[in-house]
């Protein structure tokens, strides 16, 4: 499949181009807003095409599909034109900056009958697929959960800029949100409550509790105040427990490490370095070619940003917030 680029973030120089030249497919095409930006990218990639403005990119006629790692409140929009133009969309976590943004670019994806993925890529990842593996098959019961994706302060303007989608929750706390929807689907209720420790107008630590209408809870936080970062999650069942420090590995080189317990048997399962983004492009370009629904399709993106709108509902309101129906 050949793929266009909307933007050089640095996940996207960093990860997503990097990871396609480990596999069958290619980047035929990137873009920025700065030119010299766009060609210092494809001169570094072997990059045919580059572009100083995204519409030329979408009208290129080499390209199949669009990767969109552009700040959070522009992945609608980029996204919605992408369709327009037949473009199949690998769009980055969190997919929208509402639900109602989300539930449009699902719509006009089916409209134009492209594909749509929310960029997770962390669930593509072998530890991951063991660990809900585990859950599904061996743990009885789930009664609580807690996951966590801490980050140290950094210089990312994007992340703590309201206008553009920022925060700690819907940078680094989505993951969390998806990993315990993954775990225990959806929530009845959640209450909620952040703090901003930078100053910087969004919330720089998150915590949110989720509560299912059996009892079973989920405790997610995220921030970007700690010393060092922190991805685990831990899954308490009635015969059993499972959990992780290397949940959300986004490096090419970070071995995992999975332990759980099922009754009186323990067990700890090692995995070798992947590149969780070559193994979600595989899978996103399987999707498009067998019309299969994505394992992270715009619908659980709808679903995660129901979820974190909720979760901001509560924080703002200092009350818990109803969800729906959990599934």
């Amino acid at each position: 499949m050949r793929f266009g680029v909307l933007g050089t973030a640095s996940i996207a120089t960093s990860a997503f181009v990097p990871a396609v030249r480990n596999t069958e497919h290619k980047v035929s095409a990137i873009a920025s807003r700065e030119a010299d930006r766009a060609a210092a990218v494809a001169r570094e990639f072997d990059i045919p095409e580059w572009y100083d403005d995204y519409e030329e990119l979408l009208s290129d006629d080499e390209i199949e599909a669009v990767y969109v790692p552009l700040p959070n409140s522009l992945h609608a929009k980029w996204t919605i034109k992408a369709a327009e133009q037949g473009l199949h969309v690998l769009c980055e976590k969190p997919l929208a900056t509402s639900p109602g943004e989300a539930e449009t670019m699902c719509d006009r994806c089916a409209e134009a009958g492209v594909q749509l993925m929310e960029a997770f890529m962390y669930r593509y990842h072998p530890l991951t697929e063991r660990a809900l593996e585990v859950i599904r098959d061996y743990l009885d019961d789930v009664r609580s959960m807690t996951a966590c994706y801490q980050s140290p302060r950094s210089g990312n303007l994007v992340s703590l800029t309201p206008e553009l989608g920022g925060g700690s929750l819907m940078h680094n706390g989505c993951y969390a949100v998806d990993a315990a929807r993954a775990v225990l689907g959806n929530p009845r209720r959640v209450y909620a409550t952040e703090s901003d420790a930078q100053n910087a107008g969004v919330d720089t630590q998150f915590v949110g509790l989720l509560e299912y209408s059996d009892g079973a809870t989920a405790v997610i936080s995220s921030g970007y105040d700690t010393h060092r970062s922190v991805a685990r999650y831990r899954v308490e069942a009635t015969n059993g427990w499972l959990e992780t420090n290397t949940a959300f590995i986004t490096s090419t080189t970070t071995e995992g490490e999975l332990r759980y317990a099922i009754g009186d048997r323990s067990a700890v399962e090692t995995f070798s370095p992947v590149d969780p983004y070559a193994r979600e492009i595989t899978h996103f370009v399987e999707c498009v070619r067998t019309g299969q629904a994505p394992r992270t399709s715009g619908k659980q993106g709808i679903a995660n940003m129901t979820l974190i709108d909720a979760l901001y509902e509560s924080a703002a309101s200092s009350r818990a917030v109803e969800v729906g129906r959990d599934d």
